[in-house]
Protein backbone atom coordinates (compact mmCIF):
# COMPACT_ATOMS: atom_id res chain seq x y z
CA UNK A 1 0.00 0.00 0.00
CA UNK A 2 2.96 2.40 0.84
CA UNK A 3 4.64 1.90 -2.05
CA UNK A 4 1.05 2.55 -4.11
CA UNK A 5 1.57 5.62 -2.19
CA UNK A 6 4.96 6.66 -3.17
CA UNK A 7 3.94 6.32 -6.76
CA UNK A 8 0.99 8.37 -6.73
CA UNK A 9 2.65 11.33 -4.86
CA UNK A 10 5.63 10.90 -7.51
CA UNK A 11 3.37 10.97 -10.36
CA UNK A 12 1.85 14.21 -8.89
CA UNK A 13 5.18 16.02 -8.20
CA UNK A 14 5.94 15.27 -11.96
CA UNK A 15 2.55 16.50 -13.01
CA UNK A 16 3.08 19.55 -11.03
CA UNK A 17 7.03 20.23 -11.73
CA UNK A 18 6.12 19.81 -15.76
CA UNK A 19 3.00 22.54 -15.40
CA UNK A 20 5.11 24.78 -13.52
CA UNK A 21 8.13 24.53 -16.32
CA UNK A 22 5.46 25.12 -18.83
CA UNK A 23 4.15 28.22 -16.69
CA UNK A 24 7.78 29.81 -16.43
CA UNK A 25 8.48 28.96 -20.23
CA UNK A 26 5.30 29.54 -22.20
CA UNK A 27 4.63 33.18 -21.35
CA UNK A 28 4.70 34.57 -24.70
CA UNK A 29 7.23 37.27 -26.35
CA UNK A 30 8.83 40.33 -24.32
CA UNK A 31 8.93 43.53 -26.28
CA UNK A 32 11.60 46.04 -25.32
CA UNK A 33 12.51 49.56 -26.15
CA UNK A 34 14.64 52.32 -25.03
CA UNK A 35 13.54 55.53 -23.36
CA UNK A 36 16.29 58.30 -23.78
CA UNK A 37 16.87 62.19 -24.04
CA UNK A 38 14.15 64.33 -23.37
CA UNK A 39 10.78 63.46 -22.34
CA UNK A 40 8.76 65.13 -25.20
CA UNK A 41 6.44 64.76 -28.12
CA UNK A 42 8.82 62.22 -30.40
CA UNK A 43 9.25 60.07 -26.87
CA UNK A 44 5.41 60.08 -26.30
CA UNK A 45 5.12 58.93 -30.15
CA UNK A 46 7.92 56.31 -29.90
CA UNK A 47 5.96 54.81 -26.96
CA UNK A 48 2.37 54.87 -28.47
CA UNK A 49 4.14 52.84 -31.05
CA UNK A 50 6.47 50.51 -29.03
CA UNK A 51 3.00 49.29 -27.34
CA UNK A 52 1.60 49.24 -30.31
CA UNK A 53 4.67 46.76 -31.58
CA UNK A 54 4.01 44.77 -28.35
CA UNK A 55 0.39 43.96 -28.85
CA UNK A 56 1.02 43.19 -32.64
CA UNK A 57 3.33 40.40 -31.44
CA UNK A 58 0.88 39.44 -28.25
CA UNK A 59 3.53 40.30 -25.94
CA UNK A 60 3.03 39.42 -22.12
CA UNK A 61 5.47 41.87 -21.00
CA UNK A 62 7.11 45.45 -21.57
CA UNK A 63 10.27 46.21 -20.61
CA UNK A 64 11.26 49.81 -20.88
CA UNK A 65 15.07 50.89 -20.65
CA UNK A 66 15.34 54.20 -19.27
CA UNK A 67 17.63 57.15 -19.15
CA UNK A 68 16.20 60.50 -18.85
CA UNK A 69 16.64 63.54 -16.79
CA UNK A 70 13.17 64.65 -17.61
CA UNK A 71 11.33 67.08 -19.80
CA UNK A 72 8.07 68.06 -20.70
CA UNK A 73 5.28 66.94 -17.83
CA UNK A 74 2.16 66.75 -20.11
CA UNK A 75 4.07 63.93 -22.77
CA UNK A 76 5.22 62.47 -19.22
CA UNK A 77 1.56 62.57 -18.32
CA UNK A 78 0.41 60.92 -21.47
CA UNK A 79 2.84 58.07 -21.09
CA UNK A 80 1.93 57.27 -17.59
CA UNK A 81 -1.44 57.13 -18.15
CA UNK A 82 -0.67 54.76 -21.17
CA UNK A 83 1.69 52.59 -19.36
CA UNK A 84 -0.93 52.58 -16.26
CA UNK A 85 -4.07 51.16 -18.65
CA UNK A 86 -1.51 49.00 -20.66
CA UNK A 87 -2.93 45.18 -20.77
CA UNK A 88 0.39 43.77 -20.50
CA UNK A 89 3.22 43.67 -17.31
CA UNK A 90 5.39 46.22 -17.86
CA UNK A 91 8.95 46.30 -16.34
CA UNK A 92 11.24 50.02 -16.27
CA UNK A 93 14.97 49.43 -16.38
CA UNK A 94 16.56 52.48 -14.87
CA UNK A 95 20.17 52.26 -16.57
CA UNK A 96 21.53 55.59 -14.24
CA UNK A 97 18.80 57.68 -14.64
CA UNK A 98 14.63 58.23 -14.07
CA UNK A 99 14.32 62.03 -12.70
CA UNK A 100 11.64 64.71 -13.12
CA UNK A 101 9.23 63.60 -16.29
CA UNK A 102 11.27 60.19 -16.11
CA UNK A 103 10.39 59.16 -12.63
CA UNK A 104 7.04 59.60 -12.70
CA UNK A 105 6.54 57.15 -15.93
CA UNK A 106 8.80 54.80 -13.98
CA UNK A 107 6.77 54.65 -11.16
CA UNK A 108 3.72 53.94 -13.30
CA UNK A 109 5.17 50.87 -14.42
CA UNK A 110 4.55 47.30 -12.25
CA UNK A 111 7.93 46.84 -11.43
CA UNK A 112 11.30 48.58 -11.44
CA UNK A 113 14.75 47.06 -11.51
CA UNK A 114 17.97 49.33 -11.39
CA UNK A 115 21.54 49.16 -12.53
CA UNK A 116 24.27 50.21 -9.78
CA UNK A 117 24.99 53.98 -9.50
CA UNK A 118 21.28 55.17 -11.08
CA UNK A 119 19.05 57.30 -9.26
CA UNK A 120 14.82 58.07 -9.38
CA UNK A 121 13.60 61.37 -8.27
CA UNK A 122 14.17 64.85 -8.05
CA UNK A 123 10.53 65.27 -9.80
CA UNK A 124 10.20 69.05 -9.00
CA UNK A 125 8.86 71.41 -12.20
CA UNK A 126 10.86 73.64 -13.47
CA UNK A 127 11.45 76.34 -16.06
CA UNK A 128 14.01 75.60 -18.97
CA UNK A 129 16.54 77.93 -16.78
CA UNK A 130 16.23 75.27 -14.04
CA UNK A 131 14.12 77.84 -11.80
CA UNK A 132 11.34 76.17 -9.67
CA UNK A 133 7.97 77.02 -10.92
CA UNK A 134 5.09 78.08 -8.73
CA UNK A 135 3.41 76.24 -6.07
CA UNK A 136 0.40 75.29 -8.47
CA UNK A 137 2.69 73.43 -10.93
CA UNK A 138 4.25 71.60 -8.13
CA UNK A 139 0.90 71.01 -6.41
CA UNK A 140 -0.31 69.37 -9.91
CA UNK A 141 3.14 67.03 -9.95
CA UNK A 142 2.55 66.24 -6.44
CA UNK A 143 -0.85 65.07 -7.30
CA UNK A 144 0.31 62.84 -10.43
CA UNK A 145 3.12 61.49 -8.09
CA UNK A 146 0.82 60.45 -5.00
CA UNK A 147 -1.88 58.66 -7.29
CA UNK A 148 0.50 57.08 -9.68
CA UNK A 149 2.16 55.39 -6.68
CA UNK A 150 -1.05 54.85 -5.00
CA UNK A 151 -2.14 52.52 -8.35
CA UNK A 152 1.01 50.50 -8.23
CA UNK A 153 0.91 50.17 -4.49
CA UNK A 154 4.04 52.29 -3.77
CA UNK A 155 4.28 54.25 -0.92
CA UNK A 156 2.36 57.53 -2.30
CA UNK A 157 4.59 59.92 0.68
CA UNK A 158 7.66 59.21 -1.07
CA UNK A 159 6.74 59.95 -4.44
CA UNK A 160 5.23 63.31 -2.93
CA UNK A 161 8.68 63.66 -1.52
CA UNK A 162 10.25 63.22 -5.24
CA UNK A 163 8.33 66.95 -5.30
CA UNK A 164 7.61 68.80 -2.47
CA UNK A 165 10.78 69.52 -0.31
CA UNK A 166 8.77 69.69 3.01
CA UNK A 167 7.91 66.56 3.48
CA UNK A 168 9.97 64.43 6.21
CA UNK A 169 10.20 60.50 6.01
CA UNK A 170 11.91 59.23 8.89
CA UNK A 171 15.49 57.34 8.03
CA UNK A 172 14.62 58.38 4.28
CA UNK A 173 14.68 62.52 3.61
CA UNK A 174 14.56 65.20 5.83
CA UNK A 175 12.69 68.34 5.44
CA UNK A 176 13.84 71.10 3.09
CA UNK A 177 15.27 68.41 0.59
CA UNK A 178 13.64 66.88 -2.63
CA UNK A 179 13.91 63.47 -2.57
CA UNK A 180 16.68 61.50 -4.96
CA UNK A 181 16.64 57.66 -4.25
CA UNK A 182 19.68 55.46 -5.18
CA UNK A 183 19.54 51.88 -6.16
CA UNK A 184 20.31 50.58 -2.27
CA UNK A 185 17.89 53.10 -1.34
CA UNK A 186 14.81 52.21 -3.66
CA UNK A 187 15.65 48.83 -2.59
CA UNK A 188 14.52 49.46 1.09
CA UNK A 189 12.05 51.49 0.28
CA UNK A 190 10.47 48.82 -1.54
CA UNK A 191 10.23 51.34 -5.19
CA UNK A 192 12.99 48.81 -6.32
CA UNK A 193 12.43 44.97 -6.95
CA UNK A 194 16.62 44.62 -7.65
CA UNK A 195 20.12 45.86 -8.75
CA UNK A 196 20.58 44.29 -12.29
CA UNK A 197 23.25 44.92 -14.25
CA UNK A 198 21.18 44.02 -17.66
CA UNK A 199 18.19 43.44 -18.81
CA UNK A 200 19.13 39.53 -19.09
CA UNK A 201 19.13 39.75 -15.19
CA UNK A 202 15.17 40.97 -15.32
CA UNK A 203 14.23 38.30 -17.36
CA UNK A 204 15.76 35.80 -14.94
CA UNK A 205 14.60 37.06 -12.39
CA UNK A 206 10.61 37.66 -14.17
CA UNK A 207 10.97 33.81 -15.00
CA UNK A 208 11.16 35.29 -18.62
CA UNK A 209 14.65 33.80 -19.59
CA UNK A 210 13.41 31.56 -22.18
CA UNK A 211 11.02 34.11 -23.44
CA UNK A 212 11.62 35.72 -27.35
CA UNK A 213 11.84 39.45 -27.32
CA UNK A 214 11.33 41.84 -29.70
CA UNK A 215 13.26 45.10 -29.54
CA UNK A 216 11.58 47.82 -31.07
CA UNK A 217 13.27 49.63 -33.98
CA UNK A 218 13.35 53.26 -34.65
CA UNK A 219 12.83 53.77 -38.12
CA UNK A 220 14.56 56.64 -40.39
CA UNK A 221 10.70 58.35 -40.58
CA UNK A 222 10.83 58.42 -36.92
CA UNK A 223 14.53 60.09 -36.71
CA UNK A 224 13.29 62.50 -39.55
CA UNK A 225 10.19 63.55 -37.64
CA UNK A 226 12.65 63.70 -34.27
CA UNK A 227 15.12 66.14 -36.28
CA UNK A 228 12.53 68.66 -37.93
CA UNK A 229 10.49 69.08 -34.53
CA UNK A 230 13.51 70.17 -32.72
CA UNK A 231 12.68 73.78 -32.00
CA UNK A 232 16.09 75.39 -33.46
CA UNK A 233 14.70 73.66 -36.96
CA UNK A 234 11.50 74.35 -36.48
CA UNK A 235 12.28 78.12 -36.19
CA UNK A 236 14.43 78.20 -39.83
CA UNK A 237 11.23 76.57 -41.00
CA UNK A 238 9.40 79.42 -40.20
CA UNK A 239 11.81 82.00 -41.21
CA UNK A 240 11.87 79.79 -44.62
CA UNK A 241 8.05 80.18 -44.74
CA UNK A 242 7.75 84.16 -44.28
CA UNK A 243 10.95 85.03 -45.73
CA UNK A 244 9.86 82.72 -48.96
CA UNK A 245 5.84 84.32 -49.04
CA UNK A 246 7.67 87.66 -49.02
CA UNK A 247 10.57 87.54 -51.92
CA UNK A 248 7.70 86.15 -53.70
CA UNK A 249 5.35 89.50 -53.40
CA UNK A 250 8.79 90.98 -54.12
CA UNK A 251 9.18 89.26 -57.81
CA UNK A 252 5.96 88.04 -58.61
CA UNK A 253 5.99 85.29 -61.12
CA UNK A 254 8.87 83.66 -60.30
CA UNK A 255 7.63 81.23 -58.44
CA UNK A 256 10.83 79.63 -56.56
CA UNK A 257 10.15 81.71 -53.20
CA UNK A 258 6.81 80.70 -52.94
CA UNK A 259 8.05 76.74 -53.60
CA UNK A 260 10.65 77.15 -50.66
CA UNK A 261 7.56 78.62 -48.67
CA UNK A 262 5.55 75.78 -49.74
CA UNK A 263 8.01 72.93 -48.71
CA UNK A 264 9.46 74.53 -45.89
CA UNK A 265 5.25 74.92 -44.56
CA UNK A 266 5.37 70.96 -45.22
CA UNK A 267 8.23 70.21 -43.18
CA UNK A 268 7.14 72.00 -40.72
CA UNK A 269 3.40 71.22 -40.39
CA UNK A 270 3.84 67.34 -41.34
CA UNK A 271 6.03 65.98 -38.27
CA UNK A 272 3.69 68.08 -36.10
CA UNK A 273 0.74 66.63 -37.24
CA UNK A 274 1.92 63.25 -37.04
CA UNK A 275 2.97 63.66 -33.41
CA UNK A 276 -0.33 64.56 -33.25
CA UNK A 277 0.11 68.09 -32.24
CA UNK A 278 -0.95 70.18 -34.84
CA UNK A 279 -4.15 69.77 -35.55
CA UNK A 280 -6.63 70.39 -38.58
CA UNK A 281 -7.81 73.83 -37.23
CA UNK A 282 -4.51 75.04 -36.46
CA UNK A 283 -3.36 74.34 -39.95
CA UNK A 284 -6.21 75.68 -41.66
CA UNK A 285 -5.82 79.11 -39.13
CA UNK A 286 -2.27 79.60 -40.54
CA UNK A 287 -3.75 78.95 -44.47
CA UNK A 288 -6.35 81.52 -43.52
CA UNK A 289 -4.24 84.03 -42.04
CA UNK A 290 -1.72 83.66 -45.60
CA UNK A 291 -4.73 84.44 -47.32
CA UNK A 292 -6.00 87.56 -45.33
CA UNK A 293 -2.13 89.03 -45.98
CA UNK A 294 -2.52 88.66 -49.07
CA UNK A 295 -5.93 90.15 -49.37
CA UNK A 296 -4.07 93.28 -47.75
CA UNK A 297 -1.66 93.63 -49.91
CA UNK A 298 -3.16 92.71 -53.35
CA UNK A 299 -7.00 93.74 -53.06
CA UNK A 300 -8.17 95.46 -49.74
CA UNK A 301 -6.64 99.13 -49.25
CA UNK A 302 -7.45 100.86 -46.24
CA UNK A 303 -5.90 101.00 -42.60
CA UNK A 304 -4.59 97.56 -42.62
CA UNK A 305 -7.15 95.14 -40.48
CA UNK A 306 -7.15 92.87 -42.83
CA UNK A 307 -3.41 92.43 -42.48
CA UNK A 308 -3.01 92.46 -38.58
CA UNK A 309 -5.92 89.97 -38.69
CA UNK A 310 -3.95 87.61 -41.31
CA UNK A 311 -0.34 88.08 -39.19
CA UNK A 312 -2.09 86.99 -35.71
CA UNK A 313 -3.96 83.97 -37.70
CA UNK A 314 -0.55 82.85 -38.67
CA UNK A 315 1.37 83.72 -35.40
CA UNK A 316 -1.33 81.78 -33.40
CA UNK A 317 -1.21 79.26 -35.77
CA UNK A 318 2.00 78.17 -35.92
CA UNK A 319 2.84 78.75 -32.32
CA UNK A 320 -0.47 76.82 -31.49
CA UNK A 321 0.67 73.63 -33.62
CA UNK A 322 3.82 73.33 -31.57
CA UNK A 323 1.86 72.82 -28.35
CA UNK A 324 -0.36 70.37 -27.03
CA UNK A 325 -3.96 71.74 -26.46
CA UNK A 326 -7.54 71.08 -27.22
CA UNK A 327 -8.93 74.02 -29.28
CA UNK A 328 -7.77 76.88 -26.93
CA UNK A 329 -7.83 74.54 -23.69
CA UNK A 330 -4.36 74.39 -22.47
CA UNK A 331 -4.99 73.00 -19.41
CA UNK A 332 -1.82 70.35 -19.83
CA UNK A 333 0.64 72.64 -21.57
CA UNK A 334 2.72 74.57 -19.21
CA UNK A 335 3.21 78.34 -19.48
CA UNK A 336 6.49 78.17 -20.41
CA UNK A 337 5.91 76.44 -23.57
CA UNK A 338 3.39 78.63 -24.57
CA UNK A 339 5.29 81.38 -23.92
CA UNK A 340 8.26 79.77 -25.54
CA UNK A 341 6.06 78.82 -28.72
CA UNK A 342 5.31 82.34 -29.62
CA UNK A 343 8.87 83.87 -28.63
CA UNK A 344 9.38 81.31 -31.25
CA UNK A 345 7.27 81.96 -34.01
CA UNK A 346 7.48 86.05 -33.69
CA UNK A 347 11.27 85.65 -33.46
CA UNK A 348 11.44 83.98 -36.15
CA UNK A 349 9.39 86.23 -38.49
CA UNK A 350 10.78 89.45 -37.09
CA UNK A 351 14.39 87.79 -38.76
CA UNK A 352 12.80 86.81 -42.18
CA UNK A 353 11.25 89.99 -42.36
CA UNK A 354 14.81 91.71 -41.36
CA UNK A 355 17.09 89.82 -43.13
CA UNK A 356 14.41 89.65 -46.43
CA UNK A 357 15.31 93.54 -46.67
CA UNK A 358 18.84 93.52 -46.19
CA UNK A 359 19.24 90.76 -48.56
CA UNK A 360 16.10 90.95 -51.06
CA UNK A 361 17.97 93.80 -53.06
CA UNK A 362 21.16 91.90 -53.97
CA UNK A 363 19.20 88.73 -54.27
CA UNK A 364 17.25 90.59 -56.84
CA UNK A 365 19.96 91.89 -59.20
CA UNK A 366 22.47 88.71 -58.77
CA UNK A 367 23.26 86.56 -61.76
CA UNK A 368 21.89 83.17 -60.41
CA UNK A 369 18.30 84.98 -59.56
CA UNK A 370 18.20 86.67 -63.06
CA UNK A 371 18.68 83.33 -64.71
CA UNK A 372 16.02 81.91 -62.97
CA UNK A 373 13.24 84.47 -63.61
CA UNK A 374 11.82 85.73 -67.69
CA UNK A 375 14.38 88.15 -68.70
CA UNK A 376 13.15 88.52 -72.64
CA UNK A 377 12.19 91.94 -73.47
CA UNK A 378 9.51 93.20 -75.93
CA UNK A 379 11.12 94.81 -78.31
CA UNK A 380 9.33 97.07 -80.69
CA UNK A 381 10.50 96.53 -83.60
CA UNK A 382 8.79 92.56 -82.63
CA UNK A 383 5.91 94.73 -83.04
CA UNK A 384 5.95 95.50 -78.84
CA UNK A 385 4.71 99.09 -78.12
CA UNK A 386 5.15 100.94 -74.63
CA UNK A 387 3.05 103.02 -73.54
CA UNK A 388 4.10 106.99 -72.95
CA UNK A 389 3.11 106.50 -69.26
CA UNK A 390 5.89 104.06 -68.67
CA UNK A 391 8.18 106.07 -70.52
CA UNK A 392 7.59 109.26 -68.69
CA UNK A 393 7.09 107.91 -65.09
CA UNK A 394 11.12 106.63 -64.95
CA UNK A 395 13.46 109.20 -63.02
CA UNK A 396 10.39 111.06 -61.53
CA UNK A 397 9.93 112.16 -57.86
CA UNK A 398 6.62 112.03 -56.46
CA UNK A 399 4.65 110.95 -53.06
CA UNK A 400 3.03 107.66 -51.68
CA UNK A 401 -0.72 108.49 -51.52
CA UNK A 402 -1.72 104.92 -49.24
CA UNK A 403 0.36 102.65 -47.21
CA UNK A 404 2.31 100.79 -49.59
CA UNK A 405 2.58 97.01 -48.26
CA UNK A 406 4.50 97.23 -51.04
CA UNK A 407 2.32 97.70 -53.76
CA UNK A 408 -0.73 100.89 -53.23
CA UNK A 409 -0.55 104.21 -54.88
CA UNK A 410 1.62 106.60 -55.49
CA UNK A 411 0.70 111.04 -56.99
CA UNK A 412 3.67 112.26 -59.28
CA UNK A 413 2.92 115.47 -60.68
CA UNK A 414 -0.93 115.90 -59.70
CA UNK A 415 -1.39 112.27 -61.03
CA UNK A 416 -2.09 108.95 -59.16
CA UNK A 417 -0.84 105.60 -60.15
CA UNK A 418 -1.05 102.08 -59.09
CA UNK A 419 2.71 101.20 -57.90
CA UNK A 420 4.80 98.79 -56.04
CA UNK A 421 7.50 99.61 -53.34
CA UNK A 422 11.06 97.93 -53.79
CA UNK A 423 12.12 98.55 -50.27
CA UNK A 424 8.68 96.73 -48.66
CA UNK A 425 6.58 98.39 -46.54
CA UNK A 426 6.08 102.34 -47.07
CA UNK A 427 4.07 104.38 -44.95
CA UNK A 428 1.50 106.87 -46.52
CA UNK A 429 3.21 109.98 -47.19
CA UNK A 430 6.60 108.80 -47.85
CA UNK A 431 8.45 110.77 -50.63
CA UNK A 432 9.46 108.25 -53.07
CA UNK A 433 10.89 107.96 -56.68
CA UNK A 434 10.13 105.95 -59.63
CA UNK A 435 13.06 103.74 -60.50
CA UNK A 436 11.83 101.30 -63.21
CA UNK A 437 8.54 100.75 -65.41
CA UNK A 438 8.03 96.84 -66.83
CA UNK A 439 4.99 95.97 -68.51
CA UNK A 440 2.85 98.71 -66.78
CA UNK A 441 4.23 97.99 -63.63
CA UNK A 442 5.74 101.33 -61.76
CA UNK A 443 8.17 100.19 -59.27
CA UNK A 444 9.44 103.20 -56.84
CA UNK A 445 11.57 103.38 -53.50
CA UNK A 446 11.76 105.83 -50.54
CA UNK A 447 13.52 108.89 -51.84
CA UNK A 448 16.33 109.51 -49.05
Amino acid sequence: MKRYIKVILFFIAGILSFSGSLSAQDTGPVYYFEMSGEIGPSTWRLTQKAFGGASAQKAQAMIIRMNTYGGLVDYADSIRTLVLNAPIKTIVYIDKNAASAGALIAIACDKIYMSRGASIGAASVVDPKGSLLPEKYQSYMRGLMRTTAEAKGRNPKIAEAFVDPNIDIKDTVSKGKVLTLTTSEAINAGYCVAQVSGVKDILESENLAKAKVYQHQVSILDRMIDFLIMPVISGILILLIIGGIYFEMQAPGSGIALVVAIVAALLFFAPLYLEGLAQHWEIGLFILGVVLVLLEIFVIPGFGITGLMGLLCIIVGLALSMVMNNFFDLTVTGSEQISGAFILVITSMVMAIVLSVILGRSIFKSRAFKRLVLQDEQQSDQGYVAGRTANELAGKEGVARTDMRPSGKIEVEGKRYDAIALDGYLAKGTPVYVEKNENYNVFVREKK
